[in-house]
């Protein structure tokens, strides 16, 4: 089972996967601790140490991963002066970065159904209902899509653009 690939896609052997969402992403979220970083935004920590600490990396890799995650737009400093103290920085989540979220559980909830050897460590619930959460593919018209039934198609607009560009 595979994606339906549409048009001139239909031939994977004609085209190269390039301008590649997915190795953009990866080129800014695909290691270890950028996730796991933006996993500690997500539970509320917000402060230096509590990132090195949490996510169990040296002060120098945090600094490196919070100021690439900043300078993505993925997190933003915001000062705060705790009193008799100078003043420092703390990361909070853009939209940018609160925007990924779907893509973390989902990798938490594979994760969970493929590598825990029992029961799940934690639980995605509503807080308002405790109703569970799921991370799912569905259409604009709410219908839940499985691989077989997903269609990849070339963005007209993005031709466009592209062409464009050429010029």
């Amino acid at each position: 089972m595979a994606a339906v690939m549409e048009g001139p896609l239909a031939d994977l052997n004609s085209w190269k996967p390039e301008e590649c969402s997915i190795a953009k992403a990866l080129e800014l979220v695909g290691t270890r601790s950028s996730l796991l970083i933006l996993r500690e935004a997500y539970y509320g920590t917000t402060r230096f140490d509590g990132f090195a600490g949490r996510v169990g990396i040296t002060d120098a890799a945090a600094a490196a991963q919070l100021r690439k995650l900043t300078e993505a737009g993925l997190l933003v400093k915001s000062p705060y002066r705790e009193q008799g103290k100078r003043t420092r920085h703390e990361y909070v989540l853009t939209q940018m970065g609160r925007d990924l979220l779907p893509v973390v559980m989902g990798l938490m909830q594979w994760g969970d159904a493929y590598l825990q050897p029992g029961p799940a460590p934690l639980q995605l619930v509503e807080e308002a209902t405790g109703d569970p959460v799921r991370v799912q593919m569905r259409s604009a018209g709410g219908r839940e899509v499985a691989l077989d039934d997903l269609g990849v198609r070339l963005n007209r607009d993005w031709v466009k653009t592209r062409k464009r560009s050429e010029r």
